[in-house]
């Protein structure tokens, strides 16, 4: 078994939002929906090893604790991400830096409030 994709929301109108967090904030690539879907709003995002849809959903809820934690290659992979974010206005908060054994971690809020966990291991393999 594998993950396949992560499911985060977004209010209706908010595709704009998420492609600025997904797209120019953490260089993944939006993908096209399959065309079944294209009506329901959203967008699909995809990286080397993540895949994370963006769906509408009404009333709209930011998950303020639930979230993805997307693994970055080393501490300075995640610095340079956090920089990105930071740079377009997108809170990211570093309280948590050395709570996660073996990692350097923050989390962030996508442009909806969503928690998004960002780490990378401090150790080798």
């Amino acid at each position: 078994m594998r993950l396949h994709h992560v499911q985060l929301s977004c209010p209706e109108g908010g595709e704009d939002a998420a492609r600025r967090f997904w797209v120019e904030g953490l260089g993944l690539a939006e993908v096209a929906k399959p065309s079944a879907l294209v009506g329901r709003g959203g967008a699909w995002f995809r990286g080397e090893a993540v895949e994370v849809h963006v769906g509408v959903e009404e009333p709209f809820v930011p998950a303020r604790r639930a979230h993805p934690a997307l693994a970055l290659d080393d501490p300075e992979a995640l610095r340079r991400a956090a920089g990105r974010l930071q740079a377009l206005g997108f809170e990211v908060d570093w309280t948590e830096r050395t709570t996660f054994p073996g990692h350097e971690r923050c989390h962030a809020r996508d442009g909806h409030g969503n928690r998004v966990e960002l780490l990378a291991p401090t150790v080798g393999p």
